[in-house]
């Protein structure tokens, strides 16, 4: 998504009630699970495949400009200072330059630092004059990745000049090569949390960049209205919400909300509801442990059967399955 220096940068609507704007409450509901970080330093001329996965991608461009192509938005310059997340982990192509046949990142010369950390070096002559350095890494959000709140989200985010908009992003990444160089105690853990701050930079420079006409999840934090509705639905998603409760949190009558709401987020709100209460009900499953009839009951459902049934129609198999696939 290209940035665009004349589009005003998007001021956040504050809750009065939680003293926060819509997209830090729901960026507050995004961790990370894992992380695998390599800092990546090629030689032109230069293309590398990075494959499709469950896990989200992100690249920042340290030094020199470089290229990424992925199928359904073709070839997208990245300059230095420029950062891009994929929260859908898309298989996409970084190069030097476009229309270059590309390696497969596995198959070049990885040092690893130790677990989940790697250094990367490899295309092109080692005599060449220009270098290009990139920080990747790969991370699991805490959510399912067809949750709707990242189902929401664009194939690429890309925050450009992330570098200068947000001078803490230098520090974050010199402590993240600390870490890899050092390979102290913890380093793991310490890495995580670091890329759980780069993602959320991203994304907010991503939201303050984006152009006019984007949807979903830029449309949504934009409208502080529909911002505040969405955060409440995350912030409690075992909650029985009802539309005329929801038109409440916006403010607006039950018609209007409607409206507004299936306009900016593409579905209507008890569906955008049911989905993210079975969603929270396979992670309490899956990742919990939670047994079906407590997860039933916490959801409000009168029974075990009929909570399963409503599992079923929004997953797609009933809640016996979420266990063995956890």
């Amino acid at each position: 998504m290209p940035f665009n220096p004349n589009l005003m940068t998007i001021r956040p609507n504050k809750d009065p009630r939680t003293g926060q704007d819509a997209l830090t409450e729901i960026l507050l509901g995004l961790r990370l699970d894992g992380v695998e970080y390599g800092r990546c330093v090629m030689r032109e001329p230069w293309a590398v495949a990075f494959p499709a996965k469950r896990e989200a991608s992100f690249h920042f461009v340290a030094q020199g400009s470089c290229w990424m192509h992925t199928a359904t938005k073709g070839w997208l310059q990245l300059n230095p200072g420029d950062a891009v997340l994929l929260p859908h982990g898309t298989a996409h192509v970084m190069a030097s330059s476009p229309d270059l046949p590309a390696v497969e990142i596995d198959s070049l010369a990885r040092k690893a630092v130790s677990e989940n950390l790697y250094l990367v070096s490899g295309a092109g002559p080692q005599d060449a004059a220009a270098e290009q350095v990139l920080f990747c890494g790969a991370m699991r959000f805490n959510l399912d990745p067809l949750h709707p709140l990242l189902a929401m989200m664009p194939e690429a985010m890309r925050a450009a000049d992330l570098g200068q908009r947000d001078p803490a992003v230098h520090a974050m990444l010199e402590a993240m090569e600390r870490e890899v160089a050092l390979d102290r105690i913890g380093a793991c853990g310490i890495l995580a949390r670091l890329a759980d701050v780069l993602a959320a930079s991203i994304i907010r420079a991503w939201v303050e960049c984006a152009c006019s006409d984007a949807s979903g999840w830029i449309a949504a934090v934009r409208c502080p209205q529909i911002g505040r509705v969405l955060a409440a639905i995350h912030r409690q998603p075992e909650r029985d919400w009802s539309v005329s409760e929801l038109a409440g949190v916006m403010g607006a009558s039950r018609s209007s909300f409607i409206d507004k709401f299936s306009s900016a987020v593409g579905e209507t709100p008890a569906k955008y509801v049911a989905k993210v209460k079975m969603f929270q009900a396979r992670h309490w499953i899956a990742r919990d442990g939670m047994r079906v009839a407590t997860v039933a009951n916490r959801l409000g459902y009168d029974s075990e059967a009929s909570f399963s049934r409503a599992f079923k129609r929004v997953i797609g198999h009933p809640p016996s399955e979420a266990r063995v696939a956890g």
